[in-house]
């Protein structure tokens, strides 16, 4: 990028943080700054760079982040076999290679590099890029002209809140990924020495907090539609009680640390843990954050998107459910609603076109969502499915059936669905129409199944038909239903127990596709433990696929959802799926296999798993460079 020129032409490329982003150069076009801040308008585009580096989970050209694969393909949930060079999942984590040092291909396919380009010269994280972007804003924003054509007092302020808000959004990021970071208090002048100690766990969650309070002074609740994507008081209050739920939770707030080399406090500890016992203040500081949004939306502005009823006198169908859940997490804006549940979104493109690579990893690999998470999915109407399901039983003698039932009208190609709406939003099971309005390669016999595909695949941003995904895409980095659910955690965790209100959270999520109460589950009531678990597998079945399974195992410690191993599900088909198949059997016919088996690929973790997986290593190379980041636990 050409250097962005100060007031009295002076270069700025000398600012550099190691490679961490700061020797990236405000703007492009080699004006000065005079120029730049000439007004409102022309300044604006400064801060939409900063926009334009937030982070964004769709598989994109825009990073390598895992190789070009999902974040889920490390969690429980998924299982990845895009065995190509470079591939995360498969070279780094399945193998157990990941370290500070790798090199090579696997550069820049770990789940977050700090600091240092990601493989090719044109890849590296750009947390740090919004940072720098959004100070630059901030720092010069006071030079716009008061008689400046469009000059708005209010409107400006809220523009340097918008930069902050951008700034917040890039700390949480990186504290979820690596812990404490270097935190940038102000913009960077060509003379500063670079000297920058890494901050701890506690000063970055705090100083991300602090953002957030600043800026939601100055933003607006919402935005109309011409400015939607925009970040509001919303973002920056849902966000402060998501990094809050974060550092309350057990792995960084304990009287035990979660890695023997976090006990050393002083070198390492205070990097990596909010402090060294435990403290119920910060589960208060979080339910306060939940009570700060809900009274912000006493006008219910943001709300979860409903279902439109399309059955026989006025019924809901589950296909009404589906819709309603996915316009929640696909869609911008609903502007054809009073309301909003999108509250975070970032955006890189308005080719609908992007979202084909969901599409492109999975018609080329054998890769899919595995049998445990699937058999999480409860039935339509919220009870359990049976984890003692058989699978091997003849389909005749189950009173339900797994996934389809026909449907009388013969209306559906693939019949009525039996389960949780939401799982056939996320998974493409066997008989479902999958791409393009075709049936799924799901089944053992399909003509085009592939290799090691464990007999599910990937439906989130898929979505059926092309004609689905024929809108511009974005990042749902946060909706409401997170809200919800966040808020209902830190009133179980401080309370002791779920109250009226922590239920009524999690009751709105699940009605919202037709499930029963949670309560009516729990007829005698729910500890606090119970209400915990039935929490976390909630965010489970809502967040499939939106990167939020990974943090909720680091941060809860669920080690046996590192260790479990995976299965897979044989499903066989009627027809070899080059005409749509109407019924299945489960297990091979042809070789009598059992129907669930181990999946391919394993993982290193199921032998002998180490805690240092929660947070990345932080390359060596970066440590070296002197300016004050140190090593993680463990790397």
């Amino acid at each position: 990028m050409i250097v962005l020129m100060a007031a009295g032409a002076v270069a700025c490329e000398s600012l550099k943080l190691g490679d961490a982003g700061l020797s990236k150069s405000p703007e492009s076009s080699g004006a000065t700054l005079d120029t730049l801040f000439a007004t409102i308008k022309d300044a604006d585009k400064v801060l939409t760079t900063a926009y334009y580096y937030l982070p964004y989970g769709l598989v994109s050209d825009f990073d390598n982040k895992m190789g070009s694969d999902i974040l889920e393909a490390i969690t429980d949930h998924y299982l990845s076999n895009k065995n190509t060079e470079g591939n995360g999942p498969n070279e780094l984590y399945y193998s157990g290679a990941l370290s500070a040092s790798i090199s090579g291909d696997p550069v820049g396919s770990e789940a977050y590099r700090f600091g240092t380009k990601r493989g090719s010269a044109t890849l590296a994280e750009t947390d740090y890029y919004t940072i720098r972007y959004a100070w630059f804003f901030i720092k010069n924003a006071g030079m716009i002209p008061e008689d400046s054509q469009g000059y708005d007092a209010a409107l400006l302020a809220r523009k340097v809140a918008e930069a902050k808000m951008c700034m917040a959004i890039a700390y949480a990021n990186m504290v979820r990924y690596v812990g404490g970071v270097p935190i940038l208090t102000h913009a960077l002048s060509i003379d500063e020495e670079m000297n920058f100690p890494r901050n701890t766990f506690a000063e970055t969650i705090d100083y991300i907090v602090d953002l957030c309070d600043e800026a939601a002074k100055d933003l607006p609740w919402t935005v109309s539609n011409t400015e939607n994507g925009r970040l509001t008081k919303a973002a920056a209050l849902g966000l402060k009680l998501r990094i809050l739920c974060f550092a309350a939770s057990p792995t960084f707030n304990s009287d035990t640390p979660w890695h023997p080399d976090a006990a050393d406090w002083e070198n390492m500890g205070k990097y990596v843990r909010y402090a060294q016992t435990y403290d119920a203040n910060l589960w208060k500081r979080a339910k306060d954050a939940a009570d700060e949004f809900m009274a912000a939306n006493a006008g219910g502005q943001y709300a979860l998107n409903q279902a439109t009823p399309t059955g026989l006198g006025g019924a809901y169908t589950p296909r009404d459910y589906r819709l309603a859940y996915r316009d929640g997490y696909f869609k911008r804006g609903l502007t054809d609603k009073p309301y909003e549940e999108v509250i975070i979104s970032t955006r890189k493109s308005n080719s609908s076109s992007y979202l084909d690579k969901h599409i492109e990893i999975q018609k080329n690999y054998g890769s899919g969502p595995s049998l445990e998470w699937v058999n999480k999915f409860p039935w339509a109407d919220g009870t359990p499915f049976p984890s003692d399901w058989d699978w091997k039983a003849k389909q005749s003698t189950w009173p339900e059936q797994p996934f389809f039932k026909t449907d009388p009208t013969g209306q559906s190609k693939v019949g009525i669905e039996t389960r949780d709406p939401r799982l056939y939003e996320n998974i493409c099971v066997p008989g479902d129409i999958w791409n393009d309005g075709k049936q799924g390669k799901t089944f053992y016999n399909h003509w085009n199944r592939q290799n090691n595909n464990p007999g599910f695949l990937m439906m989130k941003y898929v979505l059926q038909e092309d004609a689905d995904r024929a809108f511009p895409p974005h990042w749902c980095l946060m909706r409401y239903a997170e809200v919800l659910l966040n808020a209902a955690e830190a009133y179980n965790e401080y309370d002791g127990g779920p109250s009226d209100f922590a239920y009524q959270c999690v009751d709105a999520v699940r009605a919202r596709v037709g499930l029963c109460k949670l309560e009516d589950l729990y007829p005698d009531g729910m500890t606090k433990e119970q209400f915990r678990k039935a929490l976390i597998l909630e965010r489970e079945l809502e967040f499939g696929f939106e990167e939020v399974r990974w943090f909720d195992m680091v941060r809860w410690g669920l080690n046996e959802a590192f260790t479990t191993k995976l299965h897979a599900l044989i499903s066989w088909g009627d027809t070899d799926g080059k005409t749509m198949a109407t019924s299945f059997t489960y297990g091979n016919p042809q070789t009598g296999a059992d129907p669930v088996y181990d999946a391919i690929p394993t993982r290193a973790w199921y032998r002998d798993f180490d805690t240092k997986w929660y947070l990345c290593p932080i390359p060596t190379s970066e440590v070296m460079k002197g300016y004050g980041m140190t090593q993680n636990p463990g790397w």
